[in-house]
């Protein structure tokens, strides 16, 4: 499903792309040290593209895959991914609508690829996702769509008027008949991780990624496999407690769906259904599946924003999910999963203030008052 071969072509396409730099893998020595452990690394997606999330790997990725694709079947010859973004198939472009349910970061990141490619592009949001998250896609250019329920029923929404108009859905989340797309995206996801391996001085032990539909953490851990293999570092996978779909699919061994409303702040996360094709990496990769409250995000986001673990992170809700999951351990669980003084954690920072009215809530400080102070 992915690869490193596979991820070197997407790097090497969204490398060429105006503004691309690494993020920075950002070591909090200070929290290391008060939590016994050799090292901690936090992979800060804040500034990646402007977009404020690790998304704009994505779904542009996704959606710049997908247009070559159909460029090619309507000129029956290869149409290059170079060739899109050069706007030699412009008026080709234009004609395509994309579209995609989102909490906010991968609809972003689709409207702005859209706006890239030259695409229209209709974004469905249900309605627990804030007018902030709702105005920044807005932004690029997308049509919005509101629709009632969560995630998941955006989801249906979106593919169901895709169909109905000959719209062309770019999901980050898979489901039957319908896996090459969230496929690509997750390899776009593979970039950010190919980053922190250039970066590491050496291989992390463990590693606590977030959630949602599974997507980044599949990336996360097939990416690893790949590099370290016998050396890969324990994967734990980490939710919110409203919407921990992941976990109770770890408990039952198949997929399963957590319903009701699956609110929480960590609104990236709310998803109540496995992506068909994350799950059997993490079903085969993961060593540990946890569910965190609320207060265990809000606490760590105030803690990178004092500046007390290390350097200080304007880190969002959903972003500091995977650091809050190790934090929210006792000391048994710690144990066993061989974490002490030797392990080296790497954690990913996959948001900033991706809706700075609630950042600011949250941390009582602004995410740009925290910037003008030197704040990654």
């Amino acid at each position: 499903m992915l690869s490193r071969a596979s991820g070197a072509e997407a790097r090497r396409t969204v490398s060429a792309w105006e503004g691309y730099t690494p993020t920075p893998l950002v070591q909090l020595d200070a929290l290391a040290t008060r939590e016994g452990v050799a090292a901690i690394a936090y992979k800060q997606e804040a500034a990646r593209f402007g977009l404020n999330s690790f998304k704009a790997l994505g779904g542009a990725y996704a959606a710049l895959r997908l247009l070559a694709r159909l460029a090619s079947q309507r000129s029956g010859a290869p149409v290059s991914e170079a060739a899109i973004l050069a706007g030699d198939h412009a008026d080709f472009a234009a004609g395509v609508t994309l579209c995609c349910a989102t909490d906010g970061n991968h609809g972003r990141s689709v409207a702005w690829g859209g706006r890239m490619f030259g695409c229209r592009v209709v974004i469905f949001l249900h309605a627990d996702v804030s007018q902030a998250r709702e105005d920044a896609i807005r932004a690029y250019g997308a049509e919005i769509v509101r629709t009632p329920g969560n995630y998941d029923d955006s989801v249906r929404a979106a593919d169901k008027a895709a169909a109905e108009n000959g719209w062309f859905v770019v999901s980050d989340t898979s489901y039957p008949g319908y896996t090459e797309v969230p496929r690509d995206v997750m390899q776009g996801y593979a970039i950010m991780v190919e980053e922190a391996i250039d970066a590491l001085p050496l291989p992390p032990t463990h590693v606590f990624i977030q959630g949602g539909v599974g997507g980044l953490a599949a990336a996360v851990t097939a990416t690893l496999w790949e590099a370290y293999g016998p050396q890969a570092p324990r994967i734990v996978v980490v939710e919110p407690e409203t919407a921990g779909c992941l976990y109770e699919s770890a408990r039952a061994g198949e997929p399963v769906a957590v319903h009701g409303s699956l609110e929480t702040i960590m609104a990236g996360l709310a998803c109540g259904e496995p992506s068909l094709i994350a799950w059997p990496v993490l079903h085969q990769g993961a060593d540990a599946f946890m569910l965190i409250t609320d207060t265990d995000a809000a606490d760590t986001m105030r803690l990178l924003a004092s500046g007390a673990a290390g350097p200080k992170l304007v880190a969002g809700e959903s972003g500091v999910a995977g650091l809050a999951g190790f934090l929210a351990l006792d000391p048994a669980t710690r144990a066993g999963l061989g974490i002490d003084a030797a392990s080296r954690l790497l954690v990913f920072g996959s948001e900033g203030d991706t809706d700075p009215q609630v950042f600011q809530e949250i941390t009582g400080r602004s995410g740009d008052a925290l910037r003008a102070e030197g704040a990654l």
